[in-house]
């Protein structure tokens, strides 16, 4: 019998043989192009969308402006002996501002009257003669011409107690005119002459100004392109009016905080400056305690109207594509992700205020933009509810 020519195998290849056997007695491996398992789609924080009720709030930047003012100045001329008031106080319609030296003015009334009186006591000897002279003339005892005379000097006696009642008129009204009152309730100014200054009668300079600031004016200005497109949502219904038809004005001073009166616009301006082409608006403010000075720069919010179908988004789900338009990222019926183009015409407070571009029912991704892109998949969350901390976006101020 002839021996075997195979060297027999050594135990590590005998091992290694065994394993590679059973390694092929095991499950198949997965194969193709789904050898490695699909990652889930990512999950997104969205806002369901729903209309609401957002007032149409705008901010114009405006100055104040008093109600009323009067320039005080001197209708006679003279020199100012009194200034009976403070600088800075409050003063009446009719209270005394200034007296000027009445003394000429008192001597020249005097000097009226007296004309007066001579004239009234030539009127009674002209018309007795001209009543003497009827009765004669009838009895042929005077001439027709003589009668005509008399009766002609008697018209002229009337005359001239007209003229010197004229004349003591104008006399009393210089004589009061030495006492400059204010026509106006309001606060005074500071004052220009002290007693002793010669002033003169309708002079160019003011001696005062008074100045009314309960209620105030605060003139606003607009663009007329803005009103136009402001009433032409009014007129499509687009916009409602506010209750009652006012519109009401909060203010906001220089440092920041608001003042605590509410005012309301007055009226508009009839005509558009051409060199701005804005026009003006003016609302009115109380202002009991004088917190409002002439001449302060303000801004002031109108609420010119209620839009009905507004919705509100957060600043973060808004973005600018390179034209500048702003867009969203939504959620599709068919958990899809879509970009949309809508219109952000404003915001208020943190939200951008859209009026196009989207429906109720739009899922909008306000958070977890950067895990997704335009047509990928996504799971959508409803804000306030997977989220502690996220509140969604239902509701606006009305």
């Amino acid at each position: 019998m002839k021996a075997s020519t195979n060297p027999p195998l050594r135990p590590s290849a005998a091992a290694l043989l065994g394993a590679i056997l059973l390694a092929g007695c095991g499950p198949e491996a997965p194969k193709g192009p789904n050898a490695t398992a699909a990652p889930a789609a990512p999950v997104v924080t969205v806002l369901k969308v729903r209309p609401v009720h957002v007032p149409l709030v705008t901010e114009r930047p405006g100055r104040t402006a008093p109600r009323l003012i009067a320039e005080i100045r001197p209708q006679v001329t003279g020199i100012v002996k009194a200034r009976p008031f403070e600088e800075g106080s409050e003063v009446q319609a009719g209270q005394v501002l200034y007296l000027i030296d009445p003394a000429p003015y008192r001597a020249a009334f005097d000097s009226a009257q007296a004309s007066l009186a001579r004239a009234e006591a030539n009127l009674a000897v002209a018309r007795l003669k001209a009543r003497r002279y009827s009765g004669l003339e009838k009895t042929d005892a005077v001439s027709k011409q003589a009668n005509d005379e008399a009766a002609a000097e008697a018209k002229q006696a009337e005359a001239e107690v007209a003229a010197a009642k004229a004349a003591v008129d104008k006399a009393k009204i210089d004589l009061d005119f030495t006492e400059v009152r204010s026509p106006i309730d309001g606060r005074i100014g500071r004052s220009t002459v002290t007693p002793g200054a010669l002033v003169t009668a309708n002079q160019v300079g003011a001696l005062a100004s008074v100045q009314q600031l309960d209620p105030i004016f605060v003139d606003l200005t607009q663009s007329s392109v803005e009103g136009l497109r402001i009433k032409r949502q009014l007129e499509s219904a687009k916009l409602e009016r506010n209750d009652g038809g006012t519109v009401p004005v909060q203010l906001m001073l220089e440092d920041g905080s608001i003042y605590r009166h509410e005012g309301r616009l007055a009226f508009s301006e009839v005509s558009v400056d051409e060199r701005t082409g804005s026009v003006t608006l003016r609302a009115v403010f109380a202002n009991p305690d004088r917190e409002l000075l002439p001449g302060m720069y303000v801004r002031a919010r109108l609420t010119q109207g209620v839009n009905r179908d507004a919705i509100l988004l957060p600043h973060a789900a808004v973005t600018r594509n390179p034209r500048g338009e702003a867009q969203v990222m939504i959620v599709s019926a068919d958990d899809k992700v879509e970009t949309r183009t809508v219109e952000a015409e404003r915001s208020l407070d943190d939200k951008w205020v859209v009026t196009g571009g989207l429906t109720a029912g739009d899922q909008v991704i306000v958070e977890g933009l950067q895990k997704v892109k335009a047509g990928a998949p996504a799971r959508a969350e409803e804000a306030g509810q997977g989220k502690p901390g996220v509140a969604p976006t239902t509701s606006a101020p009305r």
